[in-house]
């Protein structure tokens, strides 16, 4: 297997991620393209076999977290979330970066601005897309609570 080794996902200050979302993808190189390209996240490595199909593939969010994905194959159904069905929130530092992901969704045009950024009742600053695969992202300010 090849494999592509592109960056290191962690620092002294942000842990590893231990809970990892996963989905299969009809075109794993497309989506990996679109996830790095238009959305922000950040190659750490794909797993290829010899056709260079993506066997296995993690990608980190620089602030913190990642997702693990790899093509849609037979058999692989029961291990991931099929390309279509899979939604995650992303949370991001500023509302410029909320508005610059949904500008890079309209520019790039394989996806689409669901609903265009806005601000929420709770005091975040959203946007939520889909990507060519029928994925939804929703990306926002809003952190979550604060741990007890």
């Amino acid at each position: 297997m090849d494999t592509t080794d592109t960056t290191d996902a962690t620092d002294a200050k942000t842990p590893p991620p231990t809970v990892w979302p996963t989905l299969a993808a009809d075109d794993a190189r497309g989506q990996l393209a679109y996830l790095t390209e238009v959305l922000g996240f950040v190659e750490v490595v794909a797993y290829t076999d010899d056709d260079g199909v993506v066997q296995h593939a993690e990608l980190a969010w620089p602030a913190g977290g990642g997702i693990m994905m790899g093509q849609r194959r037979p058999g692989s159904d029961d291990r991931a979330t099929p390309s279509g069905a899979f939604s995650a929130y992303v949370v991001v530092a500023e509302a410029a970066e909320v508005d610059a992901v949904a500008a890079r969704v309209r520019e790039d045009g394989r996806g689409e601005v669901v609903r265009p950024p806005h601000d929420t009742d709770y005091g975040s600053h959203d946007t939520a897309i889909r990507d060519p695969e029928g994925n939804n992202w929703q990306f926002g300010t809003y952190p979550g609570a604060p741990r007890p």
